[in-house]
């Protein structure tokens, strides 16, 4: 592959559109309003044609989620115009083709679209508005690709087998709920499957694509135990992949022989971090396995045949994804809470590391971004709770400062230190941040994300607020400069943060958030509703949804509200912003609200990303700030 050398400046020209008085005095430090601030370029899914030729992403540079071909000339070729962005892609094993999900407003209805890798041109594949397509790939050849899809009843996700571009598809995974596409042996006849019956408990099964032999279970067990499917060897004897069935309840790589269903660890010494992802080069000679070391991605690539491990780049923050050529190349996603993110190739013969991709920061100085710092905090019970600590560069020990708590959705998620650009900005305009994983994240094993389940679902609501009062303790800030923000399931524990510690914040920001579980769970889009059940508790218990609802507490509610949601969220559905902020609104209460027309589970267009986060910007001014004069 040629070096790139002009996608440093054609990513400056696409994506910069800051202030011409960033370049005004070069001896003064540039601190640009929010606006220009989120103009900052976001890049991800890079991945690399078999022959190490072809290297496609995803960038916002013209707003949206758009796929690029970066072009050997160095040129990344725009393919998608869609006026709401591509949702995912996958891309044909020769890099001749792709194939795109593609959803309006929000509504992730996902199309199928299959592109031509050079010039663009489309072919639509699926024309279903009202069902869903899903968990995209390629086969080992250019004309077939594997997907999921609720076509058949609404709610069930069976696997279908299309041949493209002509669009003739055929079911080859007929089962009730959440079924999804794993690995696809070389010789092409085996199908790996995933099913879901929760996010904490999940299975493999083998589907002989000739039909005939019935489809095999590969992984009973008891209890929740989660497999995710990584790949075949190179002769189709073995299956990688990943599980978490372990004592410590940590994924680990792990490889099945075939024949005897024999499972062994892949590694003679299993790391104590969690394994998150990874991937195998087409040809099955290397393997590279990412670690979530603390919320941290850290890389290890291995030799199949010896697992001797290899040399790897230094990188040192979140290394996302990696995608491996048949030529002895990878291509790596990576950033960290001061780099955004890039995509790098890695020569593992030559062990030579290249930027691929140079995304702009709009004329800021990346000089001015900070580092968090892990801590630890002890909730209630005992329980120890990790959390990223964001500190402004002016702030002085011991003076509190306006303080933001941020609590990720999931709540089978972590919060990650990737590059933020608002929190970069909150830092450089005065404020501090905490991030805590509380009970329930993900990437510290099965336990602590078992621990909210069902009836301990206020148990994490409890971790949010000794976290709060861990600042106030340590003089970090004051309950008058204290704010708290979330979206989806971190929106409900904004909501019940403000219920149940009435008198903590000041300030509140409830985007896409769960106000009641009873009318969550009626309305939610059919095919989601089991697994949603399956970690809030069941709509045959209305009692206790009843007790969890924020909703029916509304009467505590003191802080000042901001409530954004959109209008085609169809996981959350926007009934829920507009019943809280009825509910405020008729006591009298303070409660703002911003609904997206053109959204869904999120903002993602960049016009409402800007006015979104303009109003978070003034709201918490407003109410933080003024307390601190």
């Amino acid at each position: 592959m040629k070096m790139l050398n002009r996608i440093s400046l054609l990513c400056t020209v696409l994506i910069f559109s800051g202030s011409i008085d960033a370049f005004a005095d070069s001896d003064t430090a540039y601190i640009p309003n929010v606006e220009t601030f989120l103009q900052i370029g976001a890049l991800g899914s890079p991945r690399i044609s078999d022959n190490g030729k072809d290297v496609f992403f995803t960038a916002n540079m013209s707003g949206v989620n758009q796929l690029y071909h970066l072009m050997e000339d160095g040129w990344p070729y725009q393919l998608s115009f869609y006026p709401d962005g591509v949702d995912y892609y996958a891309l044909a094993p020769d890099g001749r083709s792709v194939v795109v999900g593609a959803s309006v407003g929000g509504d992730e209805q996902s199309q199928l679209i299959w592109l031509d890798g050079y010039t663009g041109r489309p072919k639509n594949l699926t024309d279903l508005p009202d069902v869903q397509f899903g968990s995209l790939m390629f086969g080992r050849d250019a004309g077939t690709i594997f997907y999921r899809s609720n076509q058949a009843n609404g709610k069930d996700f069976y696997v279908y087998q299309m041949s493209v571009p002509a669009g003739e598809a055929r079911v080859v995974y007929e089962a009730a709920g959440y079924n999804l596409p794993g690995a696809v042996s070389h010789d092409g006849r085996w199908l790996v499957i995933l099913y879901y019956e929760s996010n904490e408990n999940s299975d493999l099964y083998l589907v002989d694509l000739q039909g005939s032999d019935s489809p095999r279970h590969l992984t009973p067990h008891d209890g929740p135990v989660v497999y995710a499917a990584g790949d075949f060897s190179a002769d189709d004897t073995k299956l990688y992949f990943f599980s978490n069935d372990n004592d410590e309840g940590a994924s680990r790589p792990l490889v099945m022989d075939l024949s005897s269903g024999r499972i062994s660890d892949m590694l003679d010494s299993p790391s104590r971090w969690e394994a998150e992802g990874g991937g195998m080069s087409p040809d099955g000679q290397f393997a590279g396995i990412i670690y979530n070391e603390d919320g941290y991605g850290r890389l290890h690539i291995y030799e199949v045949a010896t697992m001797k491990e290899l040399a790897v780049p230094d990188l040192n923050g979140i290394v996302s994804s990696i995608r491996f050529s048949n030529s002895g190349t990878a291509v790596i996603s990576f950033s960290s809470p001061t780099e955004a993110p890039n995509a790098w190739l890695w020569n593992l013969r030559t062990e030579t590391l290249t930027q691929l991709t140079h995304t702009s920061y709009a004329g800021i100085d990346p000089g001015l971004f900070r580092d968090p710092e892990l801590v630890r905090i002890l909730s209630d019970d005992g329980l120890e709770v990790p959390a990223f600590l964001y500190l402004p560069a002016s702030h002085t020990p011991g003076t509190p400062i306006p303080f933001i708590v941020n609590i990720h959705g999931g709540p089978e998620s972590q919060f990650r230190p990737y590059f933020i650009r608002n929190f970069q900005y909150m830092m450089l305009n005065g404020y501090g941040i905490l991030a805590p994983n509380v009970r329930g994240s993900s990437g510290y094993g099965r336990t602590y994300q078992s621990l909210d389940n069902y009836k301990n679902r206020m148990k994490s609501v409890a971790d949010a607020g000794a976290c709060a009062r861990w600042l106030v303790d340590e003089g970090y800030t004051t309950t008058e400069m204290m704010g708290v923000r979330g979206g989806s399931y971190g929106g409900f524990m904004v909501l019940a943060c403000i219920t149940e510690y009435p008198d903590m914040f000041s300030a509140a920001v409830d985007n896409v958030g769960i106000a009641n579980f009873q009318t969550f769970l009626e309305n939610t889009k059919p095919y989601r509703r089991h697994l949603r059940e399956a970690e809030y508790g069941p709509l045959s218990d209305p009692e206790f949804l009843a007790s969890v609802s924020p909703i029916h507490k509304v009467d505590r509610i003191k802080t000042p509200l901001l409530v954004i949601h959109g209008e085609n969220d169809p996981r959350v559905p926007v009934s829920e912003a507009r019943q809280i902020a009825a509910a405020i609104t008729a006591r009298g209460g303070i409660v703002d609200t911003l609904i997206f027309p053109d959204e869904g589970h999120g903002t993602s267009k960049r016009a409402n990303v800007l006015k979104s986060y303009r109003m978070q910007v003034d709201f918490f001014d407003t109410h933080l700030k003024k307390k601190s004069r």
